[in-house]
């Protein structure tokens, strides 16, 4: 191919205990052009991201490009960015999955397990970007003596649930979140995050009745409230209401899920935080040439 086109989605990771092993891909798209040139690099960026991020080789989706092999040289790359950036929705995992993509596509390649061991490479853990490569609700781990070999599964999310985020102006980054959490936890706490992490699975997918208890978390969110103490007071006030909700990834952004029409409580405070409704992204990453 000699353009493409490549539609990706945002992604929440975790789900509560389920740390750097479930994932959600969400109906929030971010879309990239990639075109073969004769020579040189064009990077151009509009939406979340425009004026900040590198327009040249430095640019995450750029990198994520170059690491497919079989891939041109010249390039002109256009992006039009919907997903926040460092808000816990996957920003940097569905830039990464569109580059990798993009770049199998301009090889003349189909997208393969070596696709999710390029982008999660990127990340150092395979939730988000299995998410936004596979679609649907996945399951990720690493295997080998380093833990450098990435995995994922997919699974198919109960037809009744749509999600909900709540989005902060407020950015975070996932490194200094991560450096809040303990290096280790209390074996009663590690035992609680394995129940609900698997509950978890079998709610999301076959059981909504059960996300409540199946989404609680003693593994990571109460040790990043520093972080974000605003997030985690809007996660317990949803929460109280009945509402399943959890810190979408490293935050700030809280998310829940949420079944037929069903919506937030007026005596929620929600200041400061934007509330969307998303669909469940079921597809996964979508590519198609150009012309």
């Amino acid at each position: 191919m000699r353009a493409v086109h490549v539609r990706v989605p945002a992604s929440t990771a975790n789900l509560g205990s389920g740390f750097d092993a479930l994932g959600l891909a969400l109906g929030l798209y971010d879309e990239v052009t990639v075109e073969v040139a004769e020579s040189g690099l064009q990077v151009h960026v509009e939406g979340e991201g425009a004026g900040q991020v590198p327009l040249d080789e430095d640019h995450l989706l750029v990198r994520a490009i170059r690491a497919v092999d079989g891939v041109p040289d010249g390039l002109v790359v256009r992006c039009r960015n919907t997903i926040p950036h460092s808000r816990g929705l996957g920003s940097s995992a569905a830039a990464v999955v569109a580059g990798v993509a993009a770049g199998y596509a301009l090889a003349g390649k189909t997208l393969d397990d070596r696709a999710l061991q390029l982008a999660s490479e990127f990340e150092g853990h395979a939730d988000n970007a299995a998410a936004s490569l596979l679609g649907g609700l996945v399951l990720a781990w690493a295997e080998g003596e380093k833990g450098q070999c990435f995995r994922a599964v997919r699974l198919e999310p109960h037809p009744d649930l749509a999600a909900m985020v709540f989005i902060p102006a407020t950015e975070s980054s996932t490194k200094t979140t991560r450096g809040l959490l303990p290096a280790q936890v209390p074996h009663a706490d590690a035992a609680f995050a394995a129940g609900r992490a698997a509950l978890a699975v079998h709610a999301v997918t076959t059981a909504p009745e059960l996300l409540l208890p199946a989404t609680a978390d003693r593994l990571h969110q109460g040790y990043r409230e520093p972080a974000w103490p605003d997030t985690i007071r809007v996660v317990e006030a949803l929460r109280a209401a009945g509402l399943p909700a959890t810190v979408s990834g490293a935050g700030p952004t809280v998310f829940t899920l949420v079944s037929g029409d069903q919506e937030v409580p007026a005596e929620v405070d929600l200041t400061s935080f934007q509330a969307r409704r998303l669909k469940i992204d079921r597809d996964g990453v979508q590519v198609r040439p150009i012309g």
